[in-house]
């Protein structure tokens, strides 16, 4: 038996190290400051810090990869994440959104972060600072509100 978790754990450890020489691309495109959510946003300074503190990780090229970022299979599963959370709202590429899907996206961030979807619980836990607070979720959903109000306005504007 002992020779068996012998063999198992020297397995184990060598598909470890092999695994460190496959490395996710974790740059991003540089962000244009032009495209993003608040360069195109009527966005208040407690909402940008609110979006900053707990959505730019996952949502924006302005990702900051902590050190475990570089140990596989951790690499993979973050690299993964981010990827998803960029497809999914990418607050850099904002302004190339259409009016419709902007307004759509901010209707749902609104509803993610009041159902506690959002940020992930994953995520919470090596981040602690990032949890939305009651008035936190207040500030973020007054303001989608009002910005999607905005954004549906200016465009019945210029459908006129």
């Amino acid at each position: 038996m002992k020779k068996v978790l012998k063999w198992v754990v020297i397995v184990l450890v060598v598909l470890f190290v092999a695994a460190q020489f496959y490395r996710p691309n974790l740059s991003a495109p540089p962000p244009d400051p032009s495209k993003s959510m608040s360069a195109n946003t009527h966005m208040t300074p407690e909402v940008s810090s609110i979006l900053e503190r707990s959505c730019n990780d996952c949502h924006s090229s302005k990702t900051v990869w902590p050190w475990y970022s570089q140990v596989a299979p951790v690499s993979w599963y973050l690299k993964s994440h981010v990827d998803e959370g960029r497809k999914e709202l990418s607050m850099s590429d904002w302004g190339t959104y259409p009016t419709k899907k902007a307004a759509r996206k901010l209707g749902e961030m609104c509803e993610q972060v009041k159902k506690g979807d959002m940020p992930l619980k994953s995520y919470l836990l090596l981040h602690p600072a990032a949890k939305l607070s009651g008035d936190d979720i207040k500030t973020l959903c007054e303001w989608t509100e009002s910005e999607s109000s905005r954004l549906q306005s200016s465009q019945t504007a210029s459908a006129q």
